[in-house]
């Protein structure tokens, strides 16, 4: 008996169905993009550099004046290291007013280190640009 040889098929590629979901895809973008209201042309967004700065509760802030805060109160730096999480693994964090002295900074950061910090971080701002 003879057997009858069928000829080999090749599979269709995907790539056609995967062009039309894409294209389907960036046609639903640009129609939902284009029916997405608009915000007023005269609304003002509130900007971050206005805001009051929020204080972490484990950094210490040095004001303009030289006065050290910690968590709301006026504060030393022997007592803030000894309170330090263990976790904190003695790193001490301070955040100073733009316009503080430095040499105010250098003096606090020197008191921590005395006190016991491992080590002095300095909190500052990221720039916006």
């Amino acid at each position: 008996m003879a057997r009858r040889l069928v000829p080999f098929r090749r599979r269709a590629d995907s790539t056609i169905t995967l062009i039309n979901v894409v294209f389907l895809m960036l046609m639903f973008f640009l129609v939902a993009g284009s029916i997405a209201p608009q915000p007023p042309a005269d609304l003002q967004l509130v900007r971050l550099s206005e805001a009051d700065p929020l204080i972490p509760p484990d950094v210490l802030a040095l004001t303009a004046k030289g006065e050290v805060i910690w968590q709301g109160s006026p504060a030393d730096p022997a007592s803030y290291v000894a309170a330090l999480p263990p976790d904190s693994q003695g790193v001490a964090r301070i955040m100073p007013d733009r316009d503080t002295d430095a040499v105010g900074l250098i003096q606090l950061a020197r008191a921590l280190r005395a006190a016991g910090a491992a080590e002095v971080r300095i909190v500052t701002e990221r720039s916006s640009q």
